[in-house]
């Protein structure tokens, strides 16, 4: 593979604003807010909203479509991450000594074990484009699906196939994954809401420009 230098690029053509493929999502980019594992805005997110590539967001409507039709929405957490992003957590992880957010998001690990355990990657998918960290919700009650962990609670209670939960935790979480498989979704072993599009449009290119609405809309030519 080539220098990692020279497959990120700054190009946003090839991405859309996932609200306007999928109108009813719900977004709560945790990364943009302080509420995260570092706990504070993460470089790179000037906007609270969801950017993906053409192909996922295509994918995920149809993914929609289908939850819908039983009662359900999206929400998203986490779509497009830019590269300076993970930069932020890699610089984090090796010269922060800050752990303010142990408590709620790795309380049983060290913060190097994030990235030595995989919770945590120095070359993310999100960088691609076609990555999208989701929950599902409730119609009826505005409340999220409870999956027997959080968003980004990294421990063995978020891998998909932990079993130390309840039945209906287990089965919400094989209804996305389901429907997430259903529409060309890969999930991961360490987190249940993660998610890679099979046949990804840029599977080498890392991408670097901001998660702004306003860069999109600009003239990159």
């Amino acid at each position: 593979m080539a220098d990692y230098e020279k497959i990120v690029t700054m190009d946003p053509s090839g991405f859309v604003l996932l609200a306007d493929y999928v109108p009813g999502i719900v977004q709560e980019i945790r990364y943009y807010s302080t509420y995260n594992f570092i706990g504070e805005r993460i470089d790179g997110y000037e906007e609270p909203c969801a950017l993906l590539t053409k192909e996922a967001a295509r994918a995920l409507k149809s993914v929609s479509v289908e939850m819908n039709v039983q009662g359900y929405r999206l929400k998203v957490f986490d779509a497009y991450r830019p590269a300076t992003a993970v930069k932020h957590f890699v610089l984090w992880g090796i010269e922060d000594t800050d752990i303010r957010m142990k408590p709620y998001f790795y309380p049983g690990l060290e913060k190097q074990e994030l990235f030595s355990k995989g919770y945590v990657a120095s070359r993310s998918s999100h960088s691609r484009g076609s990555t999208i960290d989701l929950t599902l919700l409730d119609m009826k009650t505005g409340k999220e699906l409870d999956m027997g962990s959080p968003f980004d609670m990294f421990s063995e209670v978020s891998h998909p196939d932990y079993k130390d939960i309840t039945e209906e935790q287990f089965e919400n979480r094989m209804l996305l994954q389901g429907v997430m498989a259903r529409n060309g979704f890969e999930p991961i072993d360490c987190e249940w809401w993660h998610f890679t599009l099979k046949g990804e449009p840029y599977p080498d290119t890392y991408f670097e420009f901001p998660v702004s609405s306003e860069y999109l809309k600009r003239d990159h030519v």
